[in-house]
């Protein structure tokens, strides 16, 4: 205990520093100190579902042997990335979405292109011009594909491949195309009928009792580590280290998952529940996964925790008393100003997790440390952290709208509450009337968007929901959005990319607490790609996307307005940006 610190606790044998308000602290000791007394870390570990709502969450508790079971397969996944290398593949494309990609997407931020290995990338969005923007950058000749769904079923994988396996069959042949596509999913699903049928190169099979987002440490994971050239081993035996730390045999109090969790766990309790995510540039990837993780771990049935990921950091007073930072620093790269302005946030009294990251290989280490954690934090929130209830809700109202569209041709039509310049807004009758009553006189563009954003009140937060190109321009001018809402409202702010954020952050949004002022941004695409063998597009399956979310974000009694940028997205952005500063005003 520091006096001057707050609570605080430090593990150095783990790297991790606990400093929190003093009544926060006490909270977190008193969970830690019964997760002791009652032995709670054991039962998790003997897979004691009566730690959470004591009804499936047994079955789901995989993860917590992965890390023995891979190492015991490095030399086979060593094996098989050298045949890879061995034929001159240039790329690798992981087609997924959630729980399947983002664990990779990490690799890829983390480590880019390793020497004499085929370079990775990523597709988790149905934006035509996403899609697009990765053919340019490949070689279709010289790339390996990953198809990579736990379920199969999962709608975007199987439209990305269905798409790129057409594109192969033009470029190398119908009879070589299968040899260019591996899969990874769970035993007997659709993909792997798939795979068997169109004669994969190889299948690589899931483990049914891993979920998706905790399955980094798995084949999902650990697959494409391989191909992509990382030492599976180093990360594999870094990792095991963390699993010991974590083992039932550590005290809780000396637990770096059990304190972790009780931090995550008190902090939704207390009303700290809006994680805000710092990490240092060379580990920056991690927290894409952490949001997932999180979101869709713990937000649901109206609790849980509120992810923050690539939020700039800002001073003291920007920040409310709802916030709870986690700083993963990169011991070998740290960031001199991220150093100071975590610092003053603590001598500010905001509670602060510090994370050492000795180098990038341990982030193994962090994908069992923060999985534990969550599993700890559910069970002091006391909800299901194994579960998702409220993706299926959107994907239950996309699959309504596209079927209407594959009859129709077209999705239901819809009437703007105002439209100027291209630009138009759109809500369910709930929304638009309780903004209508606060719009001045005028009913303009910067009207709405000013008595949408006054809907804000402390402790909620604010989330943009990007329909659009995920790129650095589009990226670069909701990031001047949420910043300006921050500092102005003082409250947490969020980006996400749709539709990838529905298999992540979106649980949270319609499950967990209803402190969110959503604003869904989407456009008209520029250019727009057919699915091979189905009566819809790319564009179509995005907007249809996009209108179940909005749907379901309604029916969930979200506070939530959509404006539609039409074809020039830079311009509507600007314009976005331009009614956000006058509402500041």
């Amino acid at each position: 205990m520091a006096a001057n610190r707050g609570w605080v606790r430090t593990l150095r044998h783990a790297r991790q520093e606990v400093v929190l308000p003093g009544s926060l602290g006490n909270v977190v000791s008193a969970a830690v100190d019964a997760w002791a007394a009652e032995g709670k870390l054991k039962r998790l570990w003997e897979r004691d579902a009566t730690l959470w709502t004591g009804r499936d969450e047994s079955e789901w508790l995989g993860w917590l042997g992965i890390v023995h079971d891979q190492l015991q397969r490095v030399d086979e996944l060593t094996r098989f990335a050298g045949e890879l290398g061995g034929e001159g593949f240039g790329h690798v494309v992981l087609l997924g979405m959630g729980g399947s990609s983002l664990c990779p997407e990490v690799l890829k931020r983390t480590f880019g292109r390793i020497a004499g290995h085929p370079e990775l990338h990523v597709l988790d969005s149905t934006d035509p011009a996403q899609v697009l923007a990765l053919e340019r950058v490949v070689d279709l000749s010289r790339t390996l594909f990953i198809v990579s769904s736990k379920s199969g079923s999962t709608l975007e994988p199987n439209i990305f491949e269905q798409y790129f396996f057409e594109r192969a069959k033009q470029v190398v042949g119908a009879e070589r195309a299968g040899h260019r596509f591996i899969a990874i999913t769970d035993p007997g699903s659709r993909m792997q009928k798939v795979a068997e049928q169109s004669r994969f190169r190889r299948v690589f099979h899931g483990i049914p009792s891993i979920g998706g987002r905790f399955s980094a440490l798995s084949d999902f994971g650990i697959v494409p580590a391989a191909v992509m050239g990382l030492n599976v081993r180093r990360l594999l035996e870094r990792t095991a280290d963390m699993v010991r730390l974590c083992s039932a045999d550590v005290l809780p109090v000396d637990n770096p998952g059990v304190l972790l969790g009780a931090v995550l766990g008190a902090g939704a309790l207390q009303g700290r529940d809006k994680v805000t995510l710092v990490a240092s540039p060379g580990v920056a990837g991690l927290g894409a996964w952490l949001e997932q993780l999180l979101a869709e771990s713990t937000g649901k049935v109206g609790k849980g925790l509120i992810p923050v990921d690539l939020e700039g950091l800002g001073p003291p007073e920007a920040y409310g008393d709802d916030r709870l930072l986690a700083y993963l620093r990169l011991e070998q790269a740290p960031d001199p100003a991220q150093d100071r302005a975590v610092e003053a946030l603590e001598r500010a009294g905001h509670a602060v997790v510090r994370i050492g990251i000795a180098d990038t290989y341990d982030l193994g280490r962090e994908f069992f440390r923060w999985e534990l954690a969550t599993a700890v934090a559910g069970s002091i929130i006391g909800i299901n952290p194994f579960d998702q209830p409220d993706v299926e809700a959107s994907k239950v109202a996309t699959l309504a709208l596209m079927a209407e569209s594959a009859k129709s041709g077209r999705l239901p039509s819809e009437t703007p509450l105002i439209e100027e310049d291209g630009t138009r807004l759109y809500a369910d009758e709930a929304n638009a009337t309780a903004i209508r009553s606060a719009v001045d006189v005028r009913n303009t563009f910067e009207g709405w968007i000013r008595a949408h954003l006054d809907r804000l009140r402390p402790r909620d937060y604010f989330a943009l929901l990007a329909y659009v190109e995920m790129k650095d321009d589009h990226f670069g001018a909701l990031q001047n959005i949420r910043h300006a809402v921050r500092d102005r409202w003082r409250v947490a702010t969020c980006v996400g990319f749709g539709p990838r954020f529905l298999h992540s952050t979106g649980q949270a949004y319609k499950g967990g607490p209803n402190t969110g002022v959503f604003l869904q941004v989407t456009c008209d695409d520029a250019v727009d790609l057919p699915v091979p063998g189905e009566p819809y597009t790319f564009g179509a399956v995005k907007a249809a996307q996009a209108r179940g979310d909005l749907t379901v974000l309604a029916e969930r009694g979200r506070r939530v307005l959509r404006v539609h940028l039409g074809k020039d997205v830079q311009t509507g952005l600007r314009r976005l940006s331009e009614a956000v500063r006058a509402a500041l005003a």
